[in-house]
């Protein structure tokens, strides 16, 4: 009798808990944007180029190596941090540089951002550069969006194309 007992009062457990999972994940109600918000992501992921060009060695320095280490060129292997820059409507909404990834800063760079706006139409202008200096941009997209309420945008580089890219 005591066994019937406790599985009752197990299966009566489990159903609370059960009850309690599935009014929580209904309620309270979130929502990620406003009725009029939409969404623009920054996310680029991307290698600078090199810092120092590869140099090629003579063959008096090859022969001053060991075998297995006798590479005709040297290459540094640091990159350039990359410099994102977004504007919206005019107005500055990201400014952001990112050093390459990696021990020897030989990896790829990561820049994610969230910007939230009113739906609506907006002028984006992207701006990328992944070289050592301070002037100029390598890459720069300038496109007139409609966002519709809720709409995500997404900005990325696209590595094949060498361009930005809204979708």
């Amino acid at each position: 009798m005591t066994r019937y007992l406790d599985m009752a009062g197990q299966f009566l457990l489990y159903a609370a808990f059960a009850g309690a999972i599935a009014v929580f994940s209904r309620w309270p109600v979130y929502h990620q944007l406003g009725a009029d918000e939409a969404l623009i992501k920054l996310s680029i992921v991307h290698e600078g180029k090199r810092l120092k060009p590869c140099v090629l060695r003579t063959p008096a320095e090859l022969a001053k190596l060991p075998p297995n280490m006798r590479a005709q060129s040297a290459c540094p292997r640091e990159r350039a941090p990359i410099v994102v820059e977004v504007d919206l409507d005019g107005e500055p909404a990201v400014r952001r540089s990112r050093p390459a990834s990696g021990l020897a800063r030989d990896g790829r760079a990561a820049i994610y951002q969230r910007l939230v706006t009113t739906a609506g139409t907006h002028r984006v202008v992207a701006r990328m550069r992944d070289r050592a200096g301070e002037e100029g941009f390598d890459y720069q997209l300038e496109e007139t969006v409609h966002l519709r309420p809720a709409q995500v945008l997404v900005i990325d580089f696209d590595p094949a194309r060498k361009e930005i890219t809204f979708r």
